[in-house]
């Protein structure tokens, strides 16, 4: 089963893209624009790519290290490296569940997008008011069949393109979709940009302000670790996702510097959102933006329904979102795919029946957890089966399996420092230093330092989830004992 002769992509560019179509996704576009107008404009720009080169862009090496040296699926990769050192085959089994558990609500949301494209394209959404823009989402997302029937879509869709084959579907599907949404993402941001009043959009998210760093909710030290975890999470690193693209491809180029591109491909397409998003919200939403869903699926289509043309650019904003939501399904599903061949040694097309049927019945609490489920709150009320699977991949398994990746890579119970600096720099490109000052420094930072910082962005994740549900369960009990106080109509 793990003898069988490895799958290749057919050039860089696919790689790159495929890399980059897996960690661009819905956080770029409904997430970080607000963190970066928030708290300081450039300068939370510029400290988030600092933590980008100092994190995201070392525990993405590490990943796809690990898979070209291997070639294997995260399911078996570190058994491959280190045969000898059994104690970390339990990761393999953890990343297979990750990747479920992250398309468990990620092909819902992606349901979300193709239903909003469908109604700009029709109509369904334009001259209404904007109380009747909120009350059609909420329509939707109290519709079961409705949301059951678009992720099912979602998903058959996604297995259907990787039954095609790796280079004849996956990677041929995602260089043109990649490619497309890039090409309409230079639209959206110069049709925002040109808008009146648009300009001060822009200024208001992209000129330095450290009034707005220095002031903002937490101070300056809440906005460093804002950018750190934004930074950490924006590259879905930790759970093999992108290490299966390592075991596919050759030794040509070196991977800090594929690392590196990749990573230049996601930021641009987290600036560019917010040149979209800000200068449209400030011509015609008073500068109000939000984050979330409520940004994406309220806000957003008030703005296209009061511009000019506004059926046109919400069809064309909300393609660039499905495109960007069904990169990560196609490639976080090759990843479950590949993991499923691994294990089994079934040919690609049974094992995309397979894994598209169980993916449906594992997604669908969390498609019925906005109706049928609705009474259901796993993490304390106001809370639904999507908070449940986002904080088990966010705060758990995404840190979680980084720390995991940095110590097999830089320690000798792993895979050792030595193997992985020689995979990594095999090929043209950027390398790794591996003598003088430069190579002693760097070995200390990714040994030690990394893994410390990788595990402060665990606890820092977790308490700040028990703080919010906390606060939750302490609004909810108080609304109780408010109820409870009031006179009863008898009285």
């Amino acid at each position: 089963m793990e003898n069988q002769p490895r799958e290749s992509l057919g050039s860089r560019l696919g790689f790159l893209l495929l890399s980059a179509g897996c960690a661009i996704g819905l956080g770029n576009v409904w997430r970080f624009p607000w963190l970066v107008g928030q708290n300081g404009g450039a300068v939370f720009v510029l400290i988030y790519l600092v933590f980008l080169l100092l994190l995201g862009i070392p525990v993405m090496t590490m990943e796809f290290a690990m898979g070209r040296a291997s070639r294997r699926s995260p399911l078996h990769m570190h058994r491959a490296l280190a045969p000898g050192r059994p104690g970390w085959a339990w990761h393999g089994p953890v990343c297979f569940a990750a990747n479920y558990l992250l398309m468990m609500f990620y092909t819902t949301v992606c349901g979300w997008m193709v239903l909003y494209f469908a109604k700009f394209a029709t109509g369904q959404l334009s001259g209404l008011a904007p109380a009747e823009v909120g009350a059609a989402f909420g329509a939707m997302l109290g519709d079961p069949v409705l949301l059951c029937t678009a992720m099912a879509l979602v998903v058959v869709a996604g297995f259907f393109i990787l039954s095609m084959g790796l280079r004849a579907g996956l990677e041929r599907v995602t260089k043109a979709m990649m490619l497309l949404l890039l090409a309409m993402m230079v639209v959206l941001a110069v049709n925002s940009c040109f808008l009146k009043g648009g300009a001060e959009g822009v200024a208001f998210y992209l000129k330095p302000d450290l009034g707005r760093f220095l002031h903002a909710e937490g101070g300056p030290g809440r906005v460093c670790v804002n950018a750190m975890n934004q930074a950490f999470f924006t590259l879905s690193l930790g759970i093999g996702s992108m290490a299966i693209f390592g075991s596919y491809i050759g030794k040509e180029r070196s991977l800090p510097g594929e690392s590196l591109h990749v990573t230049l491909l996601d930021t641009f397409v987290a600036v560019v959102a917010g040149l979209i998003i800000f200068p449209a919200c400030f011509a015609y939403n008073g500068g109000e933006t939000g984050a979330g869903p409520g940004l994406i699926f309220v806000t957003l289509p008030n703005v296209f329904n009061a511009m000019p043309g506004g059926r046109l650019w919400g069809t064309l904003f909300f393609a660039f979102m499905t495109f960007a939501a069904f990169s990560t399904v196609l490639a976080v599903c090759e990843n479950i795919l590949a993991m499923t061949m691994d294990r089994t040694g079934w040919p690609r097309q049974r094992a995309c029946a397979a894994c598209s049927g169980l993916l449906f019945l594992l997604s669908l609490p969390c498609a019925l957890g906005f109706n049928a489920l609705s009474s259901v709150h796993p993490l304390g009320p106001g809370t639904g089966f999507l908070d449940l699977e986002d904080f088990l991949v966010s705060n758990l398994a995404l840190p979680g399996g980084a720390l995991v990746f940095a110590l097999f890579c830089t320690h000798r119970f792993g895979w050792g420092w030595d193997a992985f600096v020689a995979e990594a720099n095999e090929g043209r490109g950027l390398k790794i230093p591996v003598s003088g000052a430069a190579g002693r420094l760097l070995r200390a930072y990714l040994g030690w330092v990394l893994p410390l910082v990788i595990g402060a962005v665990l606890v820092v994740g977790l308490v700040d989830k028990y703080d919010e549900i906390s606060k939750n369960l302490a609004a909810a009990r108080l609304a109780e004992l408010q109820k409870a106080a009031e006179p009863s109509p008898a009285e």
